[in-house]
């Protein structure tokens, strides 16, 4: 499945969370990650972010989309990260 995962989190786990998302997707943007990505791992990239983040402090974001061909992705500016997934 493709997911999008945003994140406002403690200045403290800004580096912690960002590094983990990198294991599992692209970084597209500051607190932006995307990415194709199985159940499986996706539970468990999940169950690795929730021991770094406070829940009572910190917000994590989860978009699933069941078909990315339905997603139109515009940049304006500068793309920090180009990902070949949309044409």
């Amino acid at each position: 499945m493709f997911v999008i995962i945003t994140y406002d989190v403690g200045e403290k786990r800004v580096g912690k969370v960002c590094k983990k998302l990198r294991e599992y997707l692209d970084w597209t943007q500051n607190s932006v990650f995307e990415g194709e990505i199985s159940t499986g791992k996706l539970t468990k990239c999940l169950a690795e972010l929730n021991q770094i983040i406070k829940k009572n402090e910190d917000s994590v974001y989860l978009y699933q989309v069941k078909n990315p061909r339905n997603i139109k992705k515009v940049v304006h500016g500068q793309e920090k990260n180009p990902v070949d997934l949309f044409l």
